[in-house]
């Protein structure tokens, strides 16, 4: 029995009966790295020495005592690189702190392994957009991941480690964990902590966890969820047992089906396993109401200004003058700023910096940036009125399973990928992807519930999952 393919809730168990250590755990997970990384390029960064260390010092009467979780390389663990996929970051920044959520691990018992690839600062769906490498699809080779949180679900797909976080500013935990088969899933806007997060879009930005099963997740997000008085977003309010009602079945639910999301273009394939998971939840006592999302086709618009203008302002720190990357011979401050800038981020970044620049520029503030979250207002209260008539709404993760890799020559289409995803960022409420049973690339089905409803929401998907 390998352990790198056990789920955390397998691998806690062994770890709390003593028949393994959580060596045992490093010593097959690396075997697996070894074999096959170079080719998949899941992790930017990975210690064997401290990770070995530190699994020897474990607590296994935490909760997560001795499991090995995977970082998105945006999220700050003390003393460890992180790069956010970009040459800014890229020559020598270590974090000088332990992100909110690295904190709650610690005091979990988890092992830290490893930091993952990912679209520079989080901006892409594919992690094509990476400076530092480009990752492949383990469960479709020549295939993107996904993105921005490639990396994370490659290396949970991979074998390479049972959980991983990521983070999620317009579906990049869900659309990668959908293309990749694996679970991913996008908190309530305040339900974990952003602290220590490099900051993409601070109104969307949530962490999450990518694993292996639902019950995974739940166990993963019960350690990381609650407030944080370093984060000003996050809200202090009780964090339920997420295990309790985890199989409890979905018998009296009403299950929402968006006609929008079954829109023209949708692909056949992922279209038939939606709807076949949609029979097997109705399969299972749940009621089927078909609703309506009538704001949907503006989300990606919406996004794209909101996004880039919060992008323009966050990432206006790296300037080259206190870390990060920093222009060799620049003439006066003005060209430290410019040149240090040029050299240090990549195309996908500057367009969007450009963008949101734009939008919040003298005289277009009102015509792009005022009326987009004047728009957003209108998709969460779609989202508002439907939750009067259902519990929650299942849908399609992405339009289409994974494209190839360098397939994409227009940024548009990664852009009206993120269709299904991004509404529910704007909304700020919960989301999880289940991948399905397929024979061909790997699709996933989303459920969304209420504002810090996810308690139902994993209920939902572990019924969802049992087939």
């Amino acid at each position: 029995m390998s352990l790198a393919r056990q789920s955390v809730s397998a691998l806690r168990a062994l770890l709390v009966k003593r028949e393994i250590k959580p060596s045992d755990i490093l010593d097959d997970l690396f075997a697996e790295v070894s074999s096959r990384e170079t080719d998949i390029g899941a992790f930017l960064s990975l210690d064997p020495e401290r990770i070995r260390a530190a699994a020897d010092l474990a607590d296994l009467s935490l909760p997560l005592g001795g499991i090995p979780i995977a970082f998105k390389d945006n999220i700050n663990v003390l003393g460890e690189p992180c790069t956010c996929g970009s040459r800014f970051l890229a020559e020598n920044y270590r974090s000088p702190y332990d992100a909110g959520v690295t904190r709650r691990l610690r005091d979990s018992g988890a092992v830290f392994f490893g930091r993952t690839n990912l679209d520079e600062f989080a901006m892409g769906s594919a992690t094509e957009n990476s400076a530092l490498q480009k990752t492949n699809n383990p469960a479709a080779p020549g295939h993107i991941p996904g993105g921005s949180s490639g990396g994370s679900a490659a290396a949970v797909a991979a074998s390479f480690v049972p959980a991983a976080l990521g983070s999620d500013t317009g579906g990049s935990i869900r659309q990668p964990a959908s293309h990749c088969g694996v679970v991913g899933m996008k908190p309530s806007y305040g339900r974990v902590s952003r602290y220590g997060l490099v900051a993409f879009a601070s109104s969307l930005d949530q962490i999450g966890p990518l694993t292996r099963t639902v019950e995974d997740t739940a166990l993963i997000l019960q350690c990381i969820a609650g407030h944080d008085p370093l984060d000003s977003t996050s809200l202090p309010v009780e964090v339920p047992d997420y295990s309790v009602d985890l199989k409890k079945g979905v018998r009296g639910l009403r299950i929402g089906i968006p006609r929008e999301y079954f829109a023209e273009g949708l692909d056949p394939a992922v279209r038939a396993a939606t709807e076949a998971a949609i029979r097997h939840l109705q399969e299972q006592g749940a009621e089927v109401i078909n609703i309506t999302l009538p704001h949907t086709e503006y989300a990606v618009a919406t996004y794209y200004i909101i996004a880039p203008a919060e992008a323009s302002s966050n990432l206006s720190r790296f300037d080259g003058v206190r870390y990060g990357h920093r222009a060799s011979q620049p003439a006066d401050i003005l060209s430290l700023y410019q040149q240090s800038r040029e050299e240090g981020f990549g195309p996908e970044v500057k367009r969007r910096i450009i963008l949101g620049t734009y939008v919040l520029s003298s005289g277009y503030y009102d015509a792009y940036y005022n009326k987009a979250q004047k728009v957003r207002t209108l998709i969460r209260r779609d989202f508002e009125n439907a939750f009067t008539q259902v519990d929650a709404i299942v849908s399609p993760v992405s339009p289409s399973p994974a494209r190839k890799i360098g397939e994409c020559t227009n940024p548009l289409e990664d852009y009206l990928a993120d269709v299904c995803t991004i509404p529910v960022n704007l909304a700020g409420l919960p989301a999880i992807s289940v991948p399905l049973p397929v024979t061909g690339l790997p699709i996933g089905l989303q459920i969304i519930t209420p504002h810090l409803q996810e308690a139902l929401m994993l209920r939902i998907a572990h019924a969802a999952e049992s087939r």
